[in-house]
């Protein structure tokens, strides 16, 4: 029988708060030193409910932090035209630092086609093409916001992660690739040897198994079990899935790939759902946006 860890919670929300402080103190200078105050604007599609909570925190850390936020609506229906019509007049907005188109789109809407159209020195999500290839060499760009967000949690509780076997179970665009890339880069966090599973892995919890920092982002509820973690393991629940729950007034609850009551005994340090790294998503957000206006 395995003896229980005595595990850290990393506290995302906590780490958050800090980063809105350090942001809105340099939006305090840039300001009393008449310099541009950072500006994100936001499109968003449909009335996605996952999308409108994510944009709704959006406005109000712009808030806190002392940005200007726009947010731009359409309704589902908009042709893919006018949508891309919306982004080239962002891009030629000069009073715009930084936007987001919030994903998913409806099913009529190539969202490649609306990444791409996005000005990369505009693209503070880090989905660019430009930004995704700067990322993986190492050179500067804007790093996509989770992957971001989790490296910074990682960096805040001094986890050490050279040498050690990253697993990431997931293979998206958004999160999966670029933190596998990220947690091998020569830095630090980084300097990992890293392993991506996904949903063709053979012998995949033998696979998870074996590592030392565990990244899930898969957006199964539940799915990492007690008996694929390693005792000692770090483990970073990326899973936000809105599950229904007759207790709590929206009618649903948010759930993370992990089943954190089982897997945390046998951890060194767990991020909870929520909590975790879903406040690190906004706050990497407001980071690139900074940096978009430190650019100009």
């Amino acid at each position: 029988m395995i003896e229980a860890q005595s595990f850290q919670i990393i506290d995302g929300k906590h780490i958050a708060d800090v980063i809105k402080s350090e942001i809105a103190a340099e939006v305090a200078l840039r300001r009393k030193s008449g310099k541009k105050i950072p500006h994100l604007a936001a499109i968003l599609v449909g009335h996605d409910g996952g999308s409108e909570t994510y944009v709704a925190h959006k406005v109000k850390s712009c808030e806190q932090v002392g940005f200007k936020s726009t947010l731009i609506r359409f309704e589902e229906e908009v042709t893919e035209e006018e949508l891309l019509g919306k982004v080239a007049a962002l891009n030629q907005d000069p009073d715009i630092d930084g936007f987001i188109v919030q994903l998913p789109l409806p099913a009529h809407i190539s969202e490649q086609k609306i990444i791409e159209a996005i000005d990369y020195r505009k693209d503070v999500d880090g989905f660019h093409p430009v930004n995704v290839g700067r990322s993986s060499i190492g050179l500067p760009a804007f790093v996509s916001a989770t992957p971001a967000g989790i490296l910074e949690l990682l960096r805040r509780y001094n986890i050490q992660t050279s040498g050690k076997h990253c697993v990431v179970i997931g293979r998206s665009n958004i999160v999966g690739k670029p933190v596998a890339s990220l947690m091998m880069q020569k830095s630090y966090p980084g300097d990992a040897t890293v392993t991506v599973c996904h949903s063709r892995t053979h012998n995949l919890s033998e696979i998870i198994r074996q590592g030392d920092i565990v990244i899930a982002a898969l957006g199964r509820p539940g799915f990492v079990k007690a008996d694929m973690i390693k005792p000692g393991a770090v483990v970073i629940d990326v899973g936000t899935t809105r599950v229904p729950c007759s207790e709590t007034k929206s009618g649903y609850r948010l759930k993370g790939d992990v089943a954190f009551d089982e897997v945390a005994p046998k951890c060194s340090y767990i991020t909870p759902v929520p909590g975790g790294v879903g406040p690190m998503t906004i706050v990497s957000l407001l980071k690139n946006t900074l940096l978009a206006v430190q650019n100009k």
